[in-house]
């Protein structure tokens, strides 16, 4: 979530000290760093903007230190598969002193565990690809615990090896298994194929381990110092709070893409396989799409920028390959690419162009329940491009979009946030604002400050019909904003799961190079969490998150997810109430509530859901597995078995019939692209038994007569 951010004086007076720091270089020993002034660069910017402008007023002290040290080590080696004991026993001597290293400028820490770290993964690609050559022993009676989090570090390079066995002992034995359920499978189709014995399945599950691991050691190796020095960064950032993270120049970009739903370039997906740069989607609609020419799983072998000599790009990292093919609208790019269908070579040019993700976007759907029009609004993230004021951003296209459903006779709306993980605060004021008269929304709290409500100044009410807002336990920070204020205002009804993610913070996005002007490389971005929200009723949405109205069972229902479960997440505390006055919308409120959960409560699909969420609950406390094939294949029929019980728990399907509004129809005689995706989009409503329950309760909402006296 980004907002604007606001300098104080002690903030300006740093920036003021900062722009006249200068570093030597040849103090840092660059035996493992590629740019060491351009580390300790970020090191004091950090650290210095932090401390002044973070919402949390946080010692840089041994338990910082601490926490740095611990998320470093584990950012680095998740499996403890690189370091040992002995490793950890000479790291530890920095233990309680990274706070002080950081306060100097000093990165021996940092250079000693990323030295080890480069050592380590050299070691790595002798220790699998002999594991991988010989056949493993499955007749023994060993375990793997996959719970890293509890297995301790290997004691010595021996242990650390026979870690590295069992891993791929493991996931040698999940291939056997799996190419065991296939050739059963066939041969209940054809009673002549010929089954493998298990030898060989053996020698061809350790051969597909081999390629794995090898492609992603290609992958390891094209990682470079400044990838592996963000991870360090984040290990710093990350002890303010979970949600402040640094962002090199080229995660900076994803994210812009991310939020404003556009980018400028060919419209293509692409993934690396082996050495090469494959083509695995285009987006629909995009240049490379229009031009007709590119296609998915072309392999591209250089690029040209217009009329200047190609580049090869095989072997390029992936990220690298794609700063060349993408570019400003307008240009020419030229790409030499290995067809898929014959293996010939074409050159293939395409004109850039802004591509638009659709998925990004606003769209609708219209049914017709008990003879009357209902339409869910699916919104999947707040978006908004703040470089461009005139580009399209979620609050106008709901503004239009609702209009457009109004149009057509709509009488109820269910606004669908599943999945929303937030975006712009000021999109979710703009949203919410739809659906009351003027009035607070929301209000944010700098540290040290009072609190600021921020409203909806606009008097007008764009629907004033019934409104359900369908959540689950991914719906997060701008989604909590705007269900909280409808559920504060009782403007609508909030369904769906137990309760919502729990991100209740504010992030701006600051460009570090603005802090020292005279550094002329690209320094790349610090996402600082700078204000908490709150509810309207003084709530805050941080760790509870917003609790469903009626709460449905679902797979994550037992599950550990959410804000609550992330070390370091911010505490939950309130402020005082808004000003605001309730809508009181409805009626039938608490009836219609009661009959939902009545029916969710003796409705078979729900109670089977239940059993599943349990069940999946069950089976991810589970993180031993035995090594021996006989039990682990024992084991696996036993949990394929209970899985069979539910076979049928997502098989539901409503008689329910959803279209799209009549100007996208329109839309569809040019597009044939949009008119598939919205019919499987249609498909997938129709077998939505939340959807389904979410129609039932708008339907039976009443709104109160205008004018009605409520009291509260």
């Amino acid at each position: 979530m980004k907002t604007k951010f606001r300098f104080s004086i002690p903030f300006l007076a740093f920036f003021l000290l900062i722009s006249s720091l200068s570093i030597n270089a040849s103090e840092v020993n660059s035996d493992v760093n590629n740019d060491p002034e351009k580390d300790k660069v970020l090191i004091y910017v950090l650290k210095n903007i932090l401390t002044r402008g973070h919402f949390v007023v946080k010692d840089m002290n041994d338990d910082f230190s601490e926490i740095v040290y611990n998320s470093f080590i584990d950012g680095l080696d998740p499996s403890k598969r690189y370091f040992t004991q002995a490793d950890l026993k000479e790291f530890s001597k920095y233990k309680y002193k990274i706070d002080n290293q950081l306060l100097e400028d000093d990165l021996s820490f940092y250079k000693l565990v990323y030295g080890r770290f480069l050592h380590k993964i050299k070691n790595a690609k002798s220790y699998y690809g002999d594991l991988l050559a010989q056949p493993f022993n499955f007749d023994e009676n060993e375990t793997i615990d996959l719970d890293f989090e509890k297995v301790p570090f290997a004691k010595n390079d021996n242990e650390l090896i026979d870690y590295w066995r069992k891993q791929l002992k493991l996931q040698t034995l999940s291939r056997i298994e799996e190419q065991t359920a296939l050739q059963k499978n066939k041969l209940e189709k054809d009673k002549n194929y010929k089954v493998k014995s298990f030898a060989t399945l053996e020698k061809e599950a350790r051969k597909e381990v081999l390629k794995n691991m090898d492609d992603l050691y290609i992958r390891i190796e094209e990682l470079e110092h400044d990838d592996w020095f963000s991870t360090f960064l984040n290990s710093v950032v990350g002890a303010f709070d979970p949600h402040t993270t640094y962002m090199d120049p080229t995660i900076k970009e994803r994210f812009d893409q991310t939020i404003s739903g556009k980018l400028e370039g060919i419209g293509a997906r692409l993934q690396k396989k082996g050495i090469y740069t494959h083509v695995s989607d285009l987006v629909i609609g995009g240049p490379a799409s229009k031009q007709g020419e590119l296609e998915p799983d072309d392999i591209i072998l250089k690029v040209a920028q217009g009329d200047e000599e190609p580049l090869d790009i095989v072997g390029m990292r992936l990220d690298d390959a794609i700063k060349f093919i993408k570019g400003p609208k307008g240009t020419e790019v030229r790409l030499t690419v290995k067809k898929k269908l014959d293996g010939s070579i074409k050159v293939i040019s395409i004109i850039r162009d802004v591509v638009q993700l659709d998925e990004t976007f606003v769209k609708s759907s219209i049914v017709e329940k008990n003879g009357k029009k209902y339409a869910i609004i699916d919104l999947p993230s707040f978006y908004i491009d703040f470089s461009d004021d005139n580009y399209r951003d979620s609050a106008k296209d709901m503004e239009k979009e609702i209009e457009r459903l109004k149009a057509e006779g709509v009488v109820g709306l269910i606004v669908d946030l599943r999945n929303n993980g937030g975006g712009s605060l000021k999109t979710a004021i703009e949203i919410s604002g739809l659906f009351i008269d003027q009035g607070p929304i929301v209000q944010v709290k700098y540290r040290g400050e009072d609190p600021v409500v921020k409203k909806d100044i606009d008097p007008q009410i764009q629907w004033e019909g019934s409104v359900v807002v369908l959540v689950n336990e991914f719906s997060a920070s701008a989604s909590e904003i705007f269900a909280a204020a409808m559920q504060d205002y009782k403007r609508a009804v909030i369904l769906g799961g137990n309760q919502t993610y729990g991100k209740g913070t504010v992030q701006n996005i600051l460009p570090i190079n603005q802090f020292y002007p005279k550094y002329e490389k690209d320094l790349g971005y610090l996402k600082m969490t700078i204000q908490k929200f709150y509810r309207v009723n003084g709530g805050s949405t941080q760790k509870e998150g917003v609790y469903s109205d009626i709460a449905m069972p679902s797979r994550y229902s037992y599950m550990k997810f959410g804000e609550r479960d992330l070390d370091g997440a911010l505490a939950w505390d309130k402020v005082p109430q808004a000003k605001y006055t309730q809508t009181n919308s409805y009626a039938n409120f608490n009836d219609v509530v009661y009959n939902s959960k009545e029916r969710i409560a003796n409705d078979t699909n729900f109670k089977l859901v239940n059993e599943y969420a349990k069940w999946l609950k069950k089976s991810q406390d589970e993180t031993t597995f035995s090594l021996n094939s006989k039990a682990f294949f024992t084991d696996s029929e036993a949990k394929e078995k209970d899985a069979g019980k539910f076979k049928s728990v997502f098989d539901y399907k409503s008689n329910l019939t959803f279209l799209s509004p009549r100007y996208e129809q329109d839309l569809f005689k040019t597009n044939q692209d949009l008119a598939d995706k919205r019919l499987a989009w249609h498909k997938n409503l129709a077998k939505d038994m939340y959807v389904s329950e979410a129609l039932n309760v708008l339907s039976e909402l009443k709104l109160r007569d205008k004018g009605e006296i409520v009291k509260n």
